[in-house]
């Protein structure tokens, strides 16, 4: 069965209900969020106590000092990649706690 020109695919439709109530942003964030581990790699995640993005700051708690040390060197790095797989600046600086 062949689309008519006026049809939406459920992707647009969602992505289209998401910015009719403002919640594109936080779903643009929970993504981001979701794609830590994939990122960065089990080590790194499991390492990983909390993760959150407030305000284009995104807050890191891990339980390794040395690995919170080790990554505060890779930050510009991590900033880069993680915008690179929202495809937009979401990030802006990043707190190790």
């Amino acid at each position: 069965m062949k689309r008519k020109s006026n049809d939406s695919s459920v992707t647009e439709l969602i992505d289209l209900w998401l910015k009719q109530y403002g919640l594109n942003g936080k779903y643009r964030e929970f993504r981001m969020l979701q794609s830590w581990s994939e990122l960065m790699g089990p080590m790194i995640a499991n390492r990983t106590d909390d993760i959150r993005i407030y305000e284009g700051i995104l807050y890191i708690q891990l339980s390794s000092a040395t690995l919170r040390n080790e990554l505060s060197f890779a930050k510009s790095k991590i900033i880069q990649s993680m915008n690179e797989k929202a495809g937009e600046d979401l990030i802006k600086d990043i707190v190790f706690r």
